[in-house]
C-alpha cells in the first residue's frame, strides 16, 4: 500500500484571482463544457444529486450562483500523474428538494479546469454533494 501524500491547502489567492477562476467556469458552465464526476469512487456525488433530484437545469443553477465568497480554498491534486494540477474548493449553501421538503444544504464542490488534447479548456467537478467537514471560507 502507497502512503497517503499529505495534501497541502492553499489560501493565498486574491478576490481577483477567484472572480477570474469563477469567470472562466462561468463560461465553461454555459458552453456545456463541464463534466460531474460520476463513478463507483464518486457514490457521494451520485447520492445527493439522487437524493435532492438535481437534474442539469438545477446543477448549472447552482454551479453559475457560486461567488468569489463562497470559495475556501484549494489543494493539489492528489493523483501522482496530475500533482501539477490545483483544485479549487467552494461551498455554497442552496436551497434544495428533498422529495418535498425544501432544505438549505451547503454543498461542498471542488473543481479543476484542465485543458483536452485539442487545447480546449475543460471543467471537471470532482466533488459536488453535502458538506461532510468543517469548512472555513476564505473570503467570508
Amino acid at each position: 500500500m502507497k502512503g497517503k501524500t499529505e495534501t497541502k491547502k492553499y489560501t493565498d489567492f486574491s478576490v481577483e484571482h477567484i472572480k477570474k477562476y469563477l469567470d472562466e467556469f462561468r463560461k465553461l458552465i454555459l458552453k456545456g463544457h463541464y463534466s460531474i464526476s460520476i463513478n463507483k469512487n464518486r457514490r457521494e456525488n451520485t447520492d445527493f444529486i439522487e437524493t435532492y433530484k438535481i437534474d442539469t437545469k438545477k446543477e448549472r443553477e447552482i454551479f453559475l450562483s457560486l461567488q468569489y465568497e463562497d470559495f475556501c480554498y484549494a489543494v493539489d491534486n492528489q493523483k501522482e500523474a496530475y500533482s501539477n494540477e490545483r483544485l479549487y474548493i467552494f461551498c455554497k449553501e442552496y436551497e434544495l428538494d428533498n422529495w418535498g421538503t425544501k432544505e438549505y444544504i451547503e454543498i461542498y464542490i471542488k473543481t479543476n479546469i484542465l485543458q483536452t488534447r485539442r487545447g480546449d479548456d475543460f471543467l471537471i467537478v470532482i466533488s459536488f454533494h453535502k458538506r461532510n467537514k468543517p469548512i472555513k471560507y476564505r473570503f467570508k
